[in-house]
């Protein structure tokens, strides 16, 4: 039976058991003259735990040991005497197998064709053979459940450390995994940094991966001129453009704008966080950076190139409004509107309101929300890889070329160089310096937040 059935069988069968746990307690509620512990939909959720969670478990197991097992039923048939005894062609032709048994009709070995009924025939066994496993299991232990449904039974206790235990697996999946990022880029720097020393890397002003001397790496692998355009790109150029528009508009659709005119202008400016970068980036290439470029011919700079800093940042800084609008409208609507009519109250004006009261008082997500937009800008790819250009300069002139660390990742990982090399290993030095830069962001964000919400509570 496919997967997707059989969960679908699961879910099915943890409503009936649902219906018949909660029923059962409600029988016993009505006949008993004790007081049930828990309530009748509480223990219909413990007998519908224990008859999914086990048979989920189950399924997901057995459709990932499947594959495998029909594998070693193709290669124990006796057409399989004709496989290659290991390497890349056995490997091909038995992919092809599972591909013939799936419907593709496309292939290149006869062999895969006829071993693939094979492969389907031992898949459909062990189909049925796990959905009747699972249903018996599913009974069963839907069943243990059943019985222990009484009176005095703690269901909702049972339930509660449940959820308390799904909520701790989730926590710990999430936090895993940032572990395992760090950790893989971690691996792969200290590589690249047992060929190129760190201060080369971290304080050397050229970079130019391309040409690479084998007896001194980190010449052309200095990558503070990276630094430098992430940071002018987007943590000035972009800053400069979202903070002033996204504090405003938070200002005005919280303190001037009408209801009406407010509900419609929130929504349109938080649609700018859901258009797909690659539109921003295409935005940025075709219409944003050559009319860059014809305002600076025209000022004088000869050299304007539509792939500069400004473009770039004037895109991504569009892109973040609304991450600073939004936490700003927040923070602003979150302050106590005493506060607001007692200064009104004193006789200062809706402005001097606003500046000495509402904003000092708003600042903890102010700066969470310009913080944020930081981290997001310096992280951003798309927009940085079809409208920066690839040439690592420091420079102070908007209108000269300049890249990023990300623009620089996306270059080296998809080059043809060895996966070993310097050229290659030097983007996960990269994303690493990237992840401890968005960490500390994070760790001041947590930091001023917590200064100024005691300062302000």
């Amino acid at each position: 039976m496919n997967p997707y059935t059989l969960l679908f069988l699961v879910a099915g069968l943890g409503v009936i058991a649902w219906l018949t746990g909660r029923a059962r307690a409600a029988r016993f509620g009505a006949a008993s003259t004790r007081r049930l512990h828990s309530l009748p939909g509480q223990h219909g959720f413990y007998v519908a735990m224990w008859t999914v969670i086990p048979a989920l478990i189950f399924v997901i197991a057995w459709s990932v040991l499947t594959p495998s097992l029909a594998t070693d039923a193709v290669t124990s048939a006796p057409l399989a005497s004709q496989l290659p005894a290991f390497g890349y062609e056995r490997e091909a032709i038995l992919n092809e197998v599972r591909a013939r048994a799936g419907g593709s009709e496309y292939g290149f070995y006869p062999l895969a064709e006829q071993l693939a009924p094979v492969y389907a025939q031992a898949s459909r066994l062990y189909g049925w053979l796990g959905t009747g496993i699972t249903i018996l299991l599913a009974f069963a232990c839907g069943a243990f459940a059943y019985t222990r449904v009484k009176a005095e039974f703690r269901a909702r206790t049972r339930v509660e450390r449940t959820v308390m235990l799904a909520l701790l697996v989730a926590s710990l999946i999430a936090i895993l995994t940032t572990l395992g990022i760090f950790l893989s880029l971690l691996f792969e720097s200290l590589r690249f940094f047992a060929m190129v020393p760190v201060t080369d890397f971290l304080f050397g002003t050229l970079w130019s991966p391309q040409v690479i001397d084998p007896a001194d790496p980190g010449a052309t692998l200095g990558a503070v001129p990276l630094f430098w355009g992430t940071f002018f790109i987007g943590a000035v150029i972009a800053m400069l453009v979202a903070i002033p528009f996204g504090l405003m508009s938070a200002i005005y659709l919280t303190q001037y704008a009408r209801p009406v005119v407010r509900q419609w202008m929130k929504p349109l400016l938080e649609i700018l966080a859901g258009v797909p970068t690659v539109v921003y980036g295409y935005f940025a290439a075709l219409t944003v950076g050559p009319a860059i470029r014809d305002v600076a011919v025209s000022l004088g700079f000869t050299y304007a190139s539509s792939e500069s800093a400004l473009s770039a940042g004037l895109v991504m800084g569009v892109m973040i409004i609304p991450f600073v609008s939004s936490m700003a409208d927040d923070s602003i609507a979150a302050v106590p509107r005493a506060m607001r009519d007692g200064s009104l109250a004193m006789g200062a004006t809706t402005s001097e309101t606003i500046r000495k009261v509402l904003l000092p008082a708003a600042l903890p997500g102010v700066v969470a929300g310009v913080l944020l937009a930081v981290s997001r800008a310096i992280g951003e790819t798309m927009i940085v890889v079809m409208a920066a250009s690839g040439a690592a300069n420091v420079t102070l002139n908007p209108f000269d070329s300049a890249t990023t660390v990300t623009k620089q990742i996306v270059d080296l990982l998809t080059g043809e160089a060895e996966f070993d090399s310097p050229k290659t290993l030097a983007a996960f030095a990269l994303g690493l310096t990237l992840f401890m830069v968005t960490f500390l962001l994070n760790i001041v964000a947590l930091r001023v937040v917590k200064k100024y919400r005691e300062a302000y509570e």
